[in-house]
């Protein structure tokens, strides 16, 4: 495999997730950010921990979907994230995720 063909096949891989976020977006309530990852969920608990001078967060989800190209299975009932940097926490507006109808074609 060339690597040429490596860089299309990530291409390809990057562009069908993206399709596969667009098409399940509506069905989450929440957006979740990570130094590591991006989760949709519609369930999210951000704990403040703290213990031997450090400051942690967990983030308990459930009912999830993964942004992770490399992930087979994108959907988890219950996810667990331990991160020592940020987490932002975003509740969607269903008119956010409102496809714009198009005067021009009467959608």
């Amino acid at each position: 495999m060339s690597a040429e063909d490596l860089e299309k096949y990530e291409t390809d891989m990057e562009l069908a997730l993206y399709r596969e976020y667009r098409d399940v977006v509506g069905l989450f309530s929440h957006v979740v950010e990570t130094e590591r990852r991006f989760y949709l969920a519609n369930e999210v608990d951000v704990q403040v921990r703290t213990g031997g001078g450090e400051t942690w967060f967990e983030v308990t989800m459930a009912d999830a979907w993964v942004w992770d190209v490399y992930r087979p299975a994108r959907f988890v009932k219950k996810a667990r994230v331990i991160t020592f940097k940020d987490v932002n926490v975003e509740e969607l507006a269903k008119s956010d995720l409102e496809v714009p109808k198009d005067a021009r074609f009467g959608r």
